[in-house]
């Protein structure tokens, strides 16, 4: 863990107290805990404290620990000791915690970083020129399946692509943070599989004696029959391999299994993926059984740059180079 100091004294306020209504909620809370523990509420108010103030400041620190009657030190290792205290000023609209921790950078996690050095400032901690937003790297925030992920005040947002986070960026930027959901950004339920349940889907059937399944191949859990994918009238059109085709696995979400399903589709160009209008992208969304992730990825976008110039077009249109 990296280290953590209060900020300088020429940012430190005077004095720190309380407004009414959560001077009110701090004693509250305080009479949950039995005589003798009241020192147990010291996490809840430095928490509601970085709320009013939007972070933790020495007086803060002092302010808790005598409602609490608690040596200052003792305050003071707990706000240094969590990460979700801010001990320096922040971004008045968002401070973005990317999760740096094995599951997210093995999905992304350097990706996001990079969103954030680009759209708010290169060096962690640092304020943008308006100084409404700020980003740091933490460890672990526990939604490792949903990878990767940041947290935003309260807030995580996860099973992000660095075109999601670059959108959530500006929408609390503009102020308009409220508008994001928060949780999983694709078609997950929390942390349940993506795409749907797929387990326990029939209870009846389940209560009958099971039938030998065929062995399922690794293409099949990639894909879906075109029986049950939608309509064919909306399946867009393929031609015959061309000498050259297009390296479709440039396209961010494009990886060789679904390069090679494209590829028994008739799907060869980046200009034919270019053309998809909304119905052929929801056939092949749903023949992929990917739950709109070509729209999230935005699949058309990246592949009309790749047909328009290749590689610099991409890095022009996207700020870096396709996967």
């Amino acid at each position: 863990m990296s280290v953590r100091r209060l900020a300088e004294d020429r940012v430190q306020p005077a004095s720190f107290s309380f407004n009414e209504e959560n001077a009110a909620w701090a004693e509250k809370t305080i009479r949950k805990y039995p005589e003798g523990r009241q020192q147990s509420a010291v996490i809840p108010l430095l928490m509601r404290a970085q709320e009013q103030e939007g972070w933790v400041t020495r007086a803060a620190i002092e302010h808790v620990a005598d409602m609490l009657a608690m040596p200052y030190i003792r305050v003071l290792e707990v706000a240094t000791f969590y990460t979700q205290f801010q001990l320096k000023p922040v971004g008045t609209r968002a401070h973005i915690q990317v999760c740096g921790t094995t599951p997210c950078m093995l999905r992304g996690a350097e990706e996001l970083i990079e969103v954030c050095k680009h759209k708010i400032h290169h060096d962690p901690f640092e304020l943008n020129a308006d100084g409404t937003l700020s980003w740091e790297e933490v460890e672990c925030q526990g939604a490792c399946v949903n990878a990767p992920m940041v947290m935003i005040f309260k807030d995580s947002y996860e099973d992000l692509t660095p075109e999601q986070l670059e959108d959530i960026i500006d929408r609390f930027e503009a102020g308009r943070g409220a508008e994001v959901k928060p949780g999983p950004q694709i078609d997950r339920v929390y942390s349940a599989p993506a795409g749907g349940p797929t387990t326990l889907l029939d209870a009846a059937s389940a209560r009958k004696a099971p039938a030998k399944a065929a062995p399922v191949s690794d293409e099949v859990k990639e894909v879906v029959s075109p029986a049950s994918a939608a309509g064919d009238k909306n399946r867009p059109a393929g031609i015959e391999k061309p000498a050259t085709p297009d390296d479709l696995k440039m396209i961010s979400g494009v990886g060789p299994k679904i390069e090679a399903t494209l590829h028994e589709l008739g799907i060869y160009t980046f200009a034919q993926i270019a053309s998809w209008k909304k119905a052929e992208r929801e056939w092949v969304d749903g023949y992929l059984k990917f739950g709109g992730r070509i729209e999230r990825d935005d699949w058309v976008k990246q592949a009309k740059a790749l047909a328009k110039g290749g590689e610099a077009e991409y890095i022009k249109v996207f700020g870096k180079k396709p996967r």
